[in-house]
C-alpha cells in the first residue's frame, strides 16, 4: 500500500474534523472530561497526530500537555504527582504528548530511573488508571508505531532541516541503537497496563498521515454518541457605512514587499 497523498488525506480528515468539532461540543455541553495519552517512538508522529485532532477545537477547551524533565523538586515529589495537576476539568479535553508512561519506556531503557522504580510504576499505573476512569475521565492511551528504517529516514530529515533541528535531541541520538530495547519495554509495559479499564491501542505510523486518520476515526467511534444541537447564530448585516482603521498614537508597521 502506497503513502496516502495529501489531497486524498486532507479529503478524509476534514470530515472528521466537524465531527471532533461535534464532539467537543458534546464534552462541553455535557461537562464530560477526556483524557488522550499519545506515546511511541521516536520521530512516531505525536506531535502531527496533536495538531490534527487540536487544530480547528477551542484551545481554551482542548489542551496539549508536552511536559520537560522533572524539576529537582518533582524528582522527589509521588511519581504521578507532577501529572495531576493537568486532567480535564469538566468540559475539557486534554491531549498528552508522551505522559506519565516515560517511566515505563525512556527512563527505563537509557536507566535514568531504578529498576525498584520501574517496577514499582508498571504495578501502581493499573491502579492510577482505575482511579481515574472510576471518577468518570474518558481515558484513552495510544501507542504510534514506527519501523526502524522509516525511524532513521525520519531521523535524517530531523538533522538535515534546520526547521526541524529542534525535535533531535541528545537523548534521541543516543536511543537510535536501542530500537530493541524499546521493544521489550513496550512489550512489557502492556503486559502489565493493558486492562479493561484503560486500554492500549496501538496505530501503525509508517505512514503518518494514514495513522492520524486511523487513529481519529478509532477515537470517535469509542466515544458515546456526541452530537449536540449546535445553536444557530444570526448574523444580520451591520447599518450604515463600515468604518476603515483609524490610527492616532501609533501606525501599523509597512507591508513587506512580496513577490
Amino acid at each position: 500500500m502506497g503513502k496516502l497523498k495529501r489531497k486524498a488525506y486532507q479529503e478524509q480528515l476534514e470530515p472528521m474534523q466537524l465531527e471532533l468539532a461535534a464532539m467537543a461540543r458534546w464534552v462541553q455541553h455535557t461537562g464530560q472530561r477526556v483524557l488522550v495519552l499519545f506515546e511511541g517512538r521516536d520521530t512516531a508522529g505525536k506531535g502531527g497526530a496533536i495538531q490534527a485532532i487540536a487544530e480547528h477545537l477551542n484551545p481554551r477547551q482542548c489542551r496539549v500537555v508536552a511536559l520537560p524533565k522533572p524539576t529537582d523538586r518533582e524528582s522527589t515529589q509521588w511519581y504521578f504527582q507532577r501529572y495531576v495537576s493537568h486532567l480535564p476539568a469538566a468540559g475539557e479535553i486534554v491531549l498528552m504528548d508522551r505522559s506519565w508512561y516515560n517511566r515505563a519506556g525512556v527512563e527505563h531503557v537509557m536507566g535514568y530511573c531504578t529498576e525498584a522504580q520501574y517496577r514499582a510504576f508498571l504495578a501502581q499505573t493499573p491502579v492510577f488508571e482505575t482511579l481515574l476512569v472510576d471518577d468518570g475521565i474518558l481515558l484513552f492511551k495510544y501507542w504510534l508505531t514506527v519501523d526502524q528504517a522509516q525511524q532513521e529516514k525520519r531521523f535524517a530529515e530531523r538533522h538535515l532541516d534546520p526547521l526541524k533541528g529542534w525535535k533531535l535531541s541528545p537523548v534521541d541520538l543516543k536511543s537510535r541503537s536501542k530500537y530493541s530495547a524499546y521493544t521489550e519495554a513496550r512489550e512489557a509495559m502492556l503486559r502489565a497496563t493493558h486492562r479493561e479499564a484503560a486500554p492500549w491501542t496501538l496505530v501503525d505510523f509508517n505512514d503518518q498521515k494514514r495513522g492520524r486518520l486511523g487513529l481519529i476515526r478509532n477515537l470517535l467511534d469509542r466515544l458515546p454518541d456526541t452530537r449536540v444541537d449546535e445553536p444557530v447564530l444570526a448574523l444580520p448585516p451591520l447599518k450604515g457605512k463600515l468604518h476603515t482603521e483609524h490610527f492616532g498614537v501609533l501606525k501599523p508597521i509597512e507591508d513587506i514587499d512580496t513577490p
